[in-house]
Formats: C-alpha cells, structure tokens, sequence
C-alpha cells in the first residue's frame, strides 16, 4: 500500500492551526474577569451550566474541520502496486534414479537418494515461474509429478519418493527419457529441459537410453545428464536376518559413455557427482545455465481518498455552526 499526497504544498496550511489555537488561548485568558463576594458559600453547591463545560466545544469542532479540509484539499490518495511478468519461463522435467542401488551410502551422512532428493528439493525453491515436473524410475518409469507451478506439491510428492522394492528393482533409463519426453512434447515454453540422475546402466525397459535420447532431440529438448556416484568402491546396506545390518562394498556402474552421449546429442551437458558437495554444485551451475530472463512490468492504481476527509469535515462545520447558534451561542 502506498499513500501519497497530489497536491503536497496545501499541507503548510496545517501550520496555521497551532497559531490559531494560540490566539484562541490567549483571548480566553484576556477576557477573564473576577468579582469580589464576602462569603463563597452560597455557590459552593452550583454546578456550572451544561453550556459552560462545553464551551470550547464549536472552536474544537472548527479546528478539526479545518484540518481536514487542508488535508482534503492536499488530495490523498491510495496506490497498489502491482506487476505482471511477460517474459515465458522455462519447462523442466526432473528424472530421478529411485533403484536399490540408490541406497549406497557413500553420500555422507545419508544414502545417494536422500542427498539426491534434498538437492532437487533446493534445486525447486530456487526457481521462479518455471515449471517443473517429476519422473522416478527403477525397472517401471512413474510420472510422480506433471509439470505445474505449484512447487509445494511438487515438494511434497518429491519428499515421497522412495526406493523401489527389490521385486521392482532395474534401471530403465530410456523409459525415464520416454515419460519425460512425453510430458514436454504438448509444452510451448521456450525451452524444454530434462534433468537426469542415475547411477547406473540401462538393464531394463523397452525403449532404451540412445532412442529416449532422440525423442527429446526430435522434440527440441535439451537434457542434462548426472552420474552419481563415488569413484571406486561404495558401501551398500544389506539386512542379514541373522546378523542385522551389514555393509557391502561395491563398484560404481555409471554407464558415463551413455549419459554423456544423451547429454551432447541434444545440446545438454553430463556432469560426474562423487559426494553431496559436488551434486548440489552441479545444480546451482544447471540453475544458472538455465535461468529465465525476467520481464516485470510493474504499474500503481491510485484511489482517491479525499471524499473521506471532505466529507467529516463539512459534517464538523455543519456541527460547529449549529452550536454556535443555539446552545453554545457566546453572546457578545
């Protein structure tokens, strides 16, 4: 809310009321004029008149009146600021590996799902008028999340992801490619963009990776691929009915070779994560890459608030006058 003055100059007209008030005081007191008596007690019981406790009354309701006629006459007014943007933002679909082998815990403290997911997580809090869908696979592709604006329920559906079950356990990368493709294909953003996390090869689904890549580039969409993974040996939890939780160490089977011709036949780009740090870089680069130029055009309606100075002051003027012509007339 913005309040603002048309005509700023008519409020010096305010410094006329202390000098006024002034004048008043000082007449009042020089018109005071006493009267000796022998005994006081005959008026100790007089309680004065109605008409002389309020006396000062009309010249109240006079100053009042005047203050907000000046304030009237300086024209107040009331401003909303509002703004539309016009530029169009950008469509992207985020594809995440939610296999078994997600559970490997070498992105500390937790396993390669969760600090994968709370990375997207920062990733879509980060971006403004874009929007933003979600694609989970292991041996199945889920479109978890449609593309939409409303990034609490994308949030609240990516905090839902989880592993796949062991008899749902695979990696189908094409598939991913597939259902996300097919949610950009009616999209008229000017640009459309995959991002895609796994750490894995394709051993699942019928369409694979290279015929999922060349959808998206029929189709004008750019994907960003990500292997996530520490180099070497990664810890992978295992439940041992007998022994409870154990750890096996296990070989990252990023399939680079793959993720890094998806990337570049579409024009994206393929980035390595070995630890937390790295992904959530690797984010903050894609966010950048990728970032909508904004547009804002920013424009005030202003209200006219005179009416509502004008109108109590005429109602104290009309007020004034008819107590000074009847009950409180001053007689000279």
């Amino acid at each position: 809310m913005i309040l603002q003055f048309k005509f700023l100059p008519a409020l010096y007209l305010l410094l006329l009321l202390p000098i006024l008030i002034g004048v008043y005081v000082w007449l009042q007191r020089r018109g005071k004029s006493s009267l000796r008596y022998s005994d006081l007690a005959l008026f100790a019981n007089l309680r004065p008149a109605w008409s002389v406790r309020w006396r000062h009354l009309p010249f109240t309701l006079r100053m009042i009146c005047l203050a907000l006629l000046v304030l009237a006459m300086a024209r107040p007014q009331a401003g909303q600021t509002e703004q539309e943007v016009l530029t169009e933002g950008i469509d992207i679909m985020l594809v995440l590996d939610n296999s078994g082998s997600m559970a490997a815990e070498d992105f500390k403290p937790k396993n390669r799902l969760h600090v994968a997911k709370e990375t997207v997580a920062k990733f879509v809090a980060g971006r403004q008028n874009d929007r933003i869908g979600l694609v989970s696979f292991a041996e199945k592709s889920y479109t978890r999340c449609p593309l939409t604006l409303d990034y609490g329920v994308l949030q609240s559906l990516l905090a839902e992801v989880t592993l796949a079950p062991r008899t749902e356990d695979g990696t189908a990368i094409g598939m991913g490619l597939a259902t996300a493709v097919n949610r950009l294909k009616d999209s008229h953003a000017k640009s459309r963009v995959i991002v895609l996390l796994t750490d894995g090869r394709n051993n699942r689904g019928s369409i694979d990776p290279a015929t999922g890549a060349a959808l998206a580039q029929a189709l004008g969409v750019k994907i960003y691929t990500i292997g996530v993974g520490t180099k070497g040996q990664a810890p992978y939890p295992v439940d041992d009915g007998m022994f409870g939780k154990r750890y096996v160490y296990l070989p990252a089977d990023i399939d680079e070779d793959s993720l890094k011709s998806i990337a570049a036949s579409t024009g994206g780009l393929y980035f390595r994560a070995t630890d937390s740090s790295s992904l959530e870089s690797i984010f903050k680069r894609i966010d950048k890459m990728e970032k909508t130029e904004m547009k804002v055009k920013k424009y005030t309606r202003f209200q006219e608030m005179f009416p509502y100075f004008l109108i109590p002051g005429a109602l104290m003027f009309l007020a004034e006058v008819a107590l000074s012509q009847s009950r409180l007339r001053s007689l000279p």
